[in-house]
C-alpha cells in the first residue's frame, strides 16, 4: 500500500472501521481483501484462517461500503443416517462441501464461488451461461419494474478459488455471518 495514495487510505480506513464494529463481537466474520487476494475469515479482530484468491473480477455499479449479512450457507448434499444400522456412520465432512455455488447477502451482493482448476470445458461454459443468464434476468427485471435500462444491478464478485478453498469456505460460511470487502484501488 502507497502511504502517499488518498483512496487507498481511505478504504483502509473504512474497512478498519468496519473491522472495529465486528471485532467487538464474540462471531467469526468474513474480509474479503480484493488488494491481496486474500479471504480472511477473522473472530475478534483476529485471522482464524486464510483463503488464497486465485482470481477475482467484480462488477461493482455501485458503491461497495458497510457490512454484508450472508443469506443463507451454500446447500450441501446431506447423507442419510440409517438409525437401524449399529455401526458408526460416517459425520459430514470437508469433502461433502460443494466446490461451486453462490452466496447472496443483504444489502444485495451476489458471490459466486468457481474453482479455479476446472478444467472441463462443458463445466466452465456452463458457469459463464449462469453468469449471463443471471445478468439477463436482472436487466429484464429492472425493465419490468419500470426502471431505465441504465439502471445499476446489484454488485457481484467472481471468485476463483482453488478446490479444497472452496469447500473451506463453504464449511466455515453461516447463516448471518458479516461480510466486509476491501476493494483494490491500485493500479496494477
Amino acid at each position: 500500500m502507497d502511504l502517499n495514495d488518498s483512496v487507498s487510505l481511505q478504504e483502509v480506513t473504512r474497512v478498519l472501521q468496519e473491522e472495529v464494529k465486528l471485532a467487538a463481537r464474540p462471531h467469526n466474520y468474513l474480509l474479503i481483501d480484493l488488494a491481496t487476494h486474500t479471504i480472511h475469515i477473522k473472530g475478534r479482530g483476529l485471522d482464524l484462517y486464510r483463503i488464497p484468491i486465485v482470481a477475482w473480477s467484480f462488477r461493482m455499479p455501485t458503491a461497495v461500503h458497510g457490512t454484508y449479512r450472508l443469506i443463507a450457507r451454500p446447500p450441501i448434499a446431506r447423507r442419510t443416517v440409517d438409525p437401524t444400522v449399529s455401526v458408526e456412520q460416517a459425520p459430514l465432512s470437508l469433502a461433502d462441501m460443494p466446490t461451486t455455488y453462490t452466496l447472496s447477502f443483504i444489502p444485495a451482493l451476489t458471490i459466486e464461488v468457481r474453482p479455479s482448476d476446472e478444467e472441463d470445458l462443458f463445466r466452465r461454459m456452463w458457469a459463464g451461461a449462469k453468469t449471463w443468464w443471471r445478468s439477463l434476468n436482472e436487466w429484464a427485471s429492472s425493465l419490468s419494474r419500470g426502471e431505465s435500462s441504465s439502471s445499476d444491478p446489484s454488485p457481484y464478485l467472481l471468485l476463483e478459488l482453488s478446490r479444497e478453498q472452496a469447500q473451506s469456505l463453504a464449511w466455515s460460511a453461516v447463516d448471518g455471518m458479516p461480510l466486509v470487502i476491501r476493494l483494490a484501488t491500485d493500479k496494477k
